[in-house]
């Protein structure tokens, strides 16, 4: 086990193209981190630096206190695990797991000792002698996690390991990564484009966006309390809502025009954008007063039940917005409705999109 430090990391390809631009994380030893972001913010690069497998532009890379820029994938002490499972067609089970340990020479009798520890842990000791063709993807990736973890690595690094596998056996295997880690306590990074798998696995959560980290932190602070209208509206699921408001003489206007009233919220010059998660909404009558919270108008353009409850789908001011109700939801396009957000609840934003 071993924490990983990484130090104003950046990457610059050829013509300039930077990637990742002056990261700075903490892993402590045992943790597991999940780096999260879009298509392109620079996570996989971030990943493949941390393995040796790219070259780091600037700054400075320590696992268990020691700088590593300059050493090779073999000898960080590292062990990844990989989106298309990498697994050699024609070997059996065990002969997967047991290769690099043979390249390496190590004994029999200890390749033998670890690769039934592995196979007991993974629950795979019952199919040692099958060929990967005969399994499934959810067993084909156990098996690449048996790879890793009889390297005995000081941290494991998984490249979006779940994302050839259907939704039911993703969530089966967020539950098997995650008390796996915690069984062997090997730090590890996680990437992952998934908002939800990086919610549930996470200790510590890194949210990335065009090669910069938007937020650190624990992923339950970070949903409570996002640092930009980026992460406000990657992380959660529906994502936060958010509606353009300015300030006047009669109080905070919208974008369409509409007046609402201020609710003692102290609105930048420039404008704002106010927060709200789709479950923090409450439908309420048209005469019912507020009190300490922030009454809206909603007409109602889509309806989506998904069984114990329903995703009403609107605009708010001109404004596309999404309120989570319990149950099945008896409006129709073209509805109106009154909303009102208690105020505590509220998220404030500046025009760049920084939490006020």
């Amino acid at each position: 086990m071993a924490s990983v430090e990484l130090t104003n990391i950046r990457k610059v390809y050829g013509g300039g193209v930077e990637a990742v631009k002056g990261i700075n994380i903490a892993i402590d030893d045992g943790a597991l981190c999940v780096l999260v972001g879009p298509s392109g913010c620079g996570k996989s690069t971030l990943l493949r630096m941390i393995a040796g497998l790219e070259t780091i532009t600037e700054g400075v890379l320590k696992i268990e206190n020691s700088v590593v820029n300059d050493l090779g994938p073999a000898e960080r002490d590292i062990a990844m695990v990989f989106q298309n499972y990498a697994l050699y067609p024609h070997m059996k089970v065990y002969d997967n797991m047991a290769y690099g340990l043979r390249n390496r020479g190590m004994p029999k009798g200890e390749i033998d000792k670890r690769v039934r520890e592995a196979a007991q842990t993974l629950e795979l000791g019952h199919l040692l002698e099958r060929r990967p063709r005969e399994l499934s993807g959810g067993q084909r990736q156990r098996v690449a996690m048996g790879r890793a973890i009889v390297r005995n690595p000081k941290v494991f690094l998984f490249d979006e390991p779940l994302s050839n596998l259907d939704a039911k056996l993703r969530g089966q295997m967020r539950v098997e990564i995650k008390n796996l880690q915690r069984q062997l306590g090997v730090t590890s990074v996680y990437v992952t484009h998934d908002q939800l798998e990086a919610m549930t696995l996470a200790d510590i959560l890194v949210v990335m966006n065009g090669g910069v980290v938007e937020q650190i932190g624990a992923p339950l602070d970070i949903y409570e309390k996002p640092a930009s209208t980026f992460v406000a509206s990657f992380i959660g699921a529906p994502p936060m809502n958010l509606v353009h408001v300015t300030a006047n003489s009669a109080g905070l206007l919208l974008k369409d025009g509409t007046h609402i009233g201020a609710e003692g919220l102290a609105i930048p010059a420039e404008g704002a954008q106010i927060g709200f998660r789709p479950e923090d909404l409450e439908v309420v009558a048209g005469s019912q007063q507020h009190i300490g919270g922030l009454l809206l108008d909603l007409t109602v353009r889509g309806v989506e039940p998904v069984g114990a409850e329903s995703y009403v789908y609107g605009d708010i001011g001109g404004d596309k917005v999404v309120v989570r109700v319990a149950g099945r939801s008896v409006v129709e396009p073209g509805d109106h409705l009154r909303v009102i957000v208690p105020k505590e609840k509220l998220h404030l934003f500046d025009a760049k999109g920084k939490r006020i």
